[in-house]
């Protein structure tokens, strides 16, 4: 996080702290003196969109009811101002001339936090907050915060819920919200209001949203939640209307990106565990035993790379973002064979997107898609345990084997969040309200580097969080795993 000096601007001066570059006799062979000094290019800040430049009628900029608030002492600091900025890169390479490389990457986001101004009267406010898509651990503690942040923080008595999913704009009336309704929420898993995939009709949403008077509109979701978001804030933004929209990003499998981390992301990690644990199990008391565990991750393997890390016990990680193949040298098939020679068992974890394009499909299957235009995937472990059975009884006939296969999918989905997830859900909530209290609009709140900002929607939308197996990530899960890359020669 750091501190600028000028007012908001695309390519800030201010962020440059230019110093000598070094003198060549501190280069040996390429490399630097840890201690010389170095050239730090222009940092861009990310403009976000606001309700002043569109919304001719915007009411004046009042001061901050925190400031009124019993249970807050604003100090010196407290509030956030359009100077406080969050670097999207902090680790970065140096070139042989001692200024840093790539100079269009070191990107700026507005810092997220309570401002000392709003441009919303907390008295008039009224707020919809809706849930899209998957369900994912963390939903209702999101909801939650978002109405005890609008009721306590600001003073907004007009808070609710739309049932379902898009469609419940203009399909089911919407349903009140108070702190005492939705008091123990954080407790339960999926969503109470409710979800669903598809229904996403602009024009009737925007109807709904101007109709029922909401002027605020939070957004709980995925990437195609968020793309939907996207849509739904140039159309309010067309009509000009006095319409705060965010997003809050919601996925599993971790696949939004820009931000370091979705909510419930660390929750599924941690109930990964629990399959992974009794499919080594399983394995580990069976003679020549393979346990098969599948994780969600249709097009990053994210909760798979974590879950083999944390278990050191999984013997080969498969995920979306490297290819696999089964026979031959160097295949899937010899490598388990020589584990199985060696430990006498073995444990594969592989995301559900992994292999897909190994898997036979009909025609049908191949035009197959979801409610929200997602290509339908097989289950790669039905799959892989046919195949593997497949494999063993050729090349071992009358010898003892065993393929436990273990589906966790909707377990994971359904739970309730874990305690770091609960306070993620808290802070990424109150910032979003702090951000539309403020007049800023169509962004997604989220942490970069651990502090959270404010991201344009349609930057979010667009970014994908996929596996760099080029990473220090993928090489310790090689590492822990010893598995060949499965690179055909």
């Amino acid at each position: 996080m750091a501190n600028l000096s000028q007012p908001e601007a695309t390519d800030l001066a201010a962020g440059s702290a230019t110093q000598n570059p070094p003198p060549p006799q501190q280069q040996q062979n390429g490399h630097f003196d840890d201690h010389q000094d170095f050239s730090l290019s222009p940092i861009t800040l990310q403009k976000l969109p606001h309700l002043s430049e569109y919304v001719q009628d915007l009411q004046p900029a009042r001061s901050n009811p925190l400031d009124r608030n019993p249970f807050f002492c604003p100090s010196d600091g407290f509030y956030i101002t359009s100077t406080d900025v969050v670097l999207r890169h902090t680790v970065c390479r140096l070139s042989p001339s001692g200024t840093l490389d790539s100079p269009s990457h070191h990107v700026a986001y507005i810092r997220a936090g309570p401002r000392k101004n709003i441009f919303f009267d907390p008295s008039t406010t009224k707020a919809a907050i809706v849930t899209c898509g998957g369900l994912c651990p963390g939903m209702n503690t999101v909801i939650r915060e978002l109405v005890v942040g609008l009721w306590d923080l600001y003073g907004v008595r007009q808070i609710f819920g739309i049932k379902a999913g898009y469609r419940g704009f203009y399909s089911t009336p919407p349903v009140e919200l108070s702190p005492k309704r939705v008091h123990n929420w954080h407790m339960r898993g999926g969503t109470v209001l409710g979800t669903s995939r598809g229904g996403f009709d602009l024009k009737k949403i925007v109807d709904a949203i101007q109709n029922h008077g909401f002027n605020q509109v939070y957004i709980i979701g995925g990437d195609g939640t968020m793309r939907g978001a996207v849509k739904i804030f140039e159309e309010v933004q067309r009509r000009k209307l006095r319409v705060g929209v965010t997003g809050i990003p919601k996925t599993v499998d971790n696949d939004v990106g820009i931000i370091d981390r979705s909510f419930g992301f660390q929750t599924a990690v941690e109930m990964a565990q629990q399959a992974i644990h009794a499919a080594h199990v399983e394995a580990e008391s069976a003679v020549n035993g393979i346990g098969l565990v599948k994780l969600m991750g249709r097009s990053t393997g994210h909760i798979t790379l974590h879950a083999t890390l944390s278990s050191r016990d999984v013997d080969c990680c498969l995920i979306p973002e490297t290819e696999f193949y089964l026979e031959g040298k160097g295949g899937l098939f010899e490598f388990l064979e020589q584990r199985l020679k060696n430990r006498g068992h073995a444990v594969v974890v592989v995301a559900e997107g992994a292999g897909q394009d190994l898997i036979p499909r009909t025609k049908d299957q191949e035009e197959g898609r979801d409610e929200s235009g997602n290509r339908v995937f097989l289950d790669v472990g039905a799959w892989l345990k046919s195949e593997l059975k497949k494999w063993w009884d050729r090349g071992h006939p009358n010898e003892l084997f065993t393929v436990k296969y273990i589906d966790p999918t909707y377990m994971i989905r359904a739970v309730t969040a874990n305690a770091t997830d609960n306070l993620y859900c808290t802070l990424v909530a109150h910032s979003a309200i702090h951000g539309v209290m403020a007049g800023y609009t169509g962004f997604v709140t989220g942490p970069i580097n651990g502090n959270h900002a404010y991201i344009p929607l349609i930057d979010v939308a667009q970014a994908k969080n996929e596996v760099n197996t080029k990473d220090h990530k993928w090489e310790w899960v090689r590492s822990v795993t010893n598995q060949p890359d499965f690179a055909k020669p």
